[in-house]
C-alpha cells in the first residue's frame, strides 16, 4: 500500500509549520521531513509515480522551501529514546485546549465540562485502539514512569495477602527497577531474571522462577538502551498458562512495532506520550477487565481514573498523546521501514571503516531505531565530547548523570572498558540521510583519532594480549 501522502496539501499548511512556535532550525528540519517523506517514494515504495513526483517536485520549488544544512544552529538530533519532538500534527490538536477549551473534564454541569470529556474519551479510544483493548481499560497517567509504578506496586499490594512474589529481569528501566526494591523493602521477594548476550531472556528462566507465590511478571517490551525486543508474545502465553499476571513496559514500543494485548496475553501495558512524537506529562496504563485485574491505588484524591490515578486529567495533553498514537498508528509501517533504512545505513558505513566495533543487543530482535555501539579502545564520554555538536547518548536518559557504566550492557556480558565505550544512536520520525551520514562519517573521523592516542589500541596492533598482561599501581 502506497502511503504517500500529497506535497500540495503539505505545502498549503506549511504556514503552520513556520510559525512561532518552532525555531528556525527545527522549522526546516520538520518542513522538510513533510515534504521529503511525500517525495522519497524511491525509499519506501518499489513503483514510485513519477509524474506525481515531477509535479511536487514544481510545487516545492514555488514556495521556495530553504533546505539548510542539518549542521546549521542547534546540534543534531540523534537521541529518540530519551525523547522525541512534538510532531506538528499532534500540537495543532492540543491547541485549542490551552485556549478556547479549556474545561475541567470532570465538570459534569455545564459544556466546558461536557467538550473536555468527549476529547478526553475519543483520546482513551485512540490508545486503547492502537493495542486492541477497550478504552474503559485505559488509565491516564503523568507518563511512563507513574504508569510502571502503579502496575507494579499497585497489583503486588492488592495480591499481597496471598502472593508475595514478583519476576522481572535485570535490564528494565530504571524505575521498573527501583518499584521492585520498594516492595523487596516491604517484605516482597523478587526474582530479577538474567538475560543473555543478545539481551533475551530465557524462556525456560522464567517459567522456572514462576512459584504458586508469583503474582505479578513484569518484562519490558523494547529495551530503551539496545533496542532489543523481548518474545512478549511468548511470555504472555506462558503467564497465563501459569495464572500470573504479566505487565510489559512499552514506552518504546507503542506506535513502532505492532501490539495486541488480547494475541500476547498481555494484563497490564504502560505508554508514554513523549516517546512516540507526543507532549511529555502524560503516558497511559492498560489495565485488563476481563478477566479483571485489581489494582490498589498509590495515591489519594478524587477517585479519577476508576479510582487508579486520582487527579484532574489534564485535556491538552491527553489529546496529545491520543493523536500521536493515530499518527503513529496510520505511519508504522512506513516509519519502520524508515527506521531500517537509516540505521542499515550508519552500521554499514561505521562497520566498512573502523575495526572493532560491537553492536550491542540482538540485531535480528532489535527495534532499527536504537543502535548502541561499543568503540573498543575509546572512552565513551570522550566521544561524546568531540561529537558535541550532534545530540547523542550514552545509555538511559534517567541514569546518564551518572559515571558508572551501563548496567544493561554489564547484564548482557560486556566488560567495564567496553560498556564505557559505548554510544546509543537514536533514529526518530524527523531523522534525514544527511544527518546520519554526517554522524557517521564524523564518528569514524573522532575514533581514529582517539585511538591513535590509545596505548592500548598501539599494543593491540602490535598483537599484545591485553588480557594477559598485569597491571600494577605505583
Amino acid at each position: 500500500m502506497m502511503l504517500r501522502k500529497s506535497v500540495k496539501h503539505i505545502c498549503n499548511n506549511f504556514e503552520y509549520v513556520s510559525n512561532s512556535y518552532f525555531d528556525k532550525s527545527n522549522q526546516n528540519r520538520i518542513a522538510n521531513f513533510f515534504v521529503n517523506r511525500a517525495l522519497q517514494n524511491d525509499v519506501r515504495t518499489s513503483n514510485p509515480d513519477k509524474s506525481k513526483r515531477e509535479d511536487d517536485k514544481k510545487i516545492v520549488s514555488d514556495l521556495n522551501l530553504k533546505s539548510e544544512s542539518p549542521f546549521e544552529g542547534r546540534p543534531l538530533y540523534l537521541d529518540a529514546q530519551s525523547t522525541t519532538p512534538v510532531d506538528p500534527r499532534v500540537l495543532d490538536a492540543m491547541l485549542p485546549y490551552f485556549t478556547n477549551l479549556y474545561g475541567n473534564p470532570h465538570s459534569r454541569t455545564h459544556a466546558y465540562g461536557w467538550e473536555s470529556e468527549f476529547a478526553v474519551e475519543h483520546a482513551r479510544k485512540q490508545v486503547a485502539d492502537i493495542i486492541g483493548a477497550d478504552r474503559k481499560e485505559i488509565v491516564f497517567t503523568s507518563g511512563a514512569t507513574e504508569s510502571n509504578n502503579i502496575a507494579i506496586k499497585g497489583v503486588a499490594r492488592f495480591y499481597g495477602s496471598k502472593k508475595k512474589h514478583v519476576i522481572t529481569t535485570q535490564t528494565e528501566h530504571k524505575c521498573v527497577l527501583d518499584s521492585c526494591r520498594a516492595l523487596e523493602a516491604e517484605g516482597f521477594k523478587v526474582t530479577y531474571l538474567r538475560v543473555g548476550p543478545t539481551g533475551l531472556i530465557s524462556l525456560n528462566d522464567l517459567a522456572n522462577a514462576i512459584t504458586d507465590d508469583t503474582s505479578l511478571v513484569s518484562i519490558m517490551s523494547v529495551n530503551n538502551e539496545i533496542g532489543v525486543k523481548q518474545p512478549i508474545h511468548e511470555i504472555g502465553k506462558l503467564c497465563r498458562e501459569r495464572n500470573v499476571f504479566f505487565h510489559t513496559d512499552a514506552a518504546q514500543a507503542v506506535g513502532k512495532i505492532p501490539l495486541d494485548v488480547n494475541a500476547m496475553n498481555i494484563d497490564l501495558l504502560s505508554v508514554s506520550g513523549h516517546k512516540i512524537y507526543g507532549p511529555k506529562g502524560v503516558g497511559a496504563l492498560y489495565v485488563r477487565r476481563r478477566p479483571r485485574v485489581r489494582v490498589e491505588a498509590i495515591q489519594s484524591g478524587g477517585g479519577q481514573e476508576r479510582g487508579i490515578r486520582s487527579g484532574t486529567v489534564p485535556t491538552p495533553l491527553v489529546v496529545g498523546l491520543g493523536r500521536a498514537i493515530e499518527v503513529a498508528m496510520k505511519e508504522m509501517e512506513y516509519d519502520h521501514k524508515w527506521m531500517e533504512f537509516l540505521s542499515n545505513r550508519l552500521i554499514d558505513k561505521i562497520m566498512t571503516n573502523l575495526p572493532c566495533v560491537i553492536r550491542n543487543g540482538d540485531p535480528k530482535a532489535s527495534y532499527p531505531g536504537c543502535v548502541n555501539l561499543s568503540f573498543a579502545f575509546v572512552e565513551g564520554e570522550s566521544l561524546l565530547m568531540a561529537l558535541k555538536d550532534i545530540a547523542l547518548s550514552s545509555g538511559s536518559a534517567c541514569t546518564s548523570a551518572s559515571l558508572e557504566p551501563s548496567y544493561v550492557l554489564r547484564a548482557i556480558g560486556a566488560d567495564e572498558d567496553l560498556a564505557h565505550s559505548s554510544i546509543r544512536f537514536g533514529f526518530g520520525r524527523f531523522t534525514t540521510v544527511e544527518e546520519v551520514d554526517y554522524t557517521a562519517d564524523k564518528c569514524i573521523r573522532h575514533v581514529k583519532r582517539l585511538r591513535e592516542m590509545s596505548p592500548l589500541w598501539e599494543m593491540y596492533q602490535e598483537g599484545i594480549d591485553l588480557k594477559s598482561i598485569k597491571w600494577t599501581q605505583h
